[in-house]
């Protein structure tokens, strides 16, 4: 982990600007999708960064996540214009379809499902995200064909 954190942080630079990409690289590095508290701490002594400024932003940031999740995050808009046009039919089919509720990882490991403020997908409404992208204008069938691609 350690070297591969070297790596990230060579590509992107020790400044503070650059503490995001990198935690983002960082977790995307962990086939569960999170950043553990050791890698956290590592980003903070490579950068030159109080520990604490880490956190800050790992906990700030709903696209980070501390604990371990799943291969594959499936994040729910939760705006108000995805609860308008029926994301709540989204999360019966996904849950259903999965196994599993809001919060929580598949058997297999290869989805966590959670919800996420709005990530500027309106003009698609119901839409989510499966890691970093974007599916919009969903209904049963799209939804269905959609996770069946990431189950391959």
């Amino acid at each position: 982990m350690r070297d591969r954190i070297i790596e990230i942080i060579g590509t992107h630079g020790k400044n503070q600007g650059a503490l995001i990409p990198v935690l983002k690289a960082v977790q995307r590095m962990n086939p569960r999708q999170y950043i553990p508290q050791e890698a956290s701490q590592l980003v903070a002594r490579i950068m030159g960064l109080r520990e604490s400024e880490v956190y800050e932003v790992v906990s700030f940031y709903g696209e980070f996540s501390e604990t371990p999740r799943a291969e594959h995050v499936i994040k729910i808009c939760d705006s108000t214009v995805c609860r308008v046009n029926h994301h709540r039919e989204l999360v019966d089919i996904l849950e259903h379809t999965l196994g599993i509720r809001v919060g929580e990882a598949s058997r297999d490991g290869k989805f966590f499902l959670e919800y996420s403020p709005c990530f500027g997908a309106c003009d698609v409404a119901p839409a989510l995200r499966i890691d970093d992208k974007v599916y919009g204008n969903l209904d049963r069938d799209k939804l269905e064909a959609i996770l069946e691609a990431y189950r391959r």
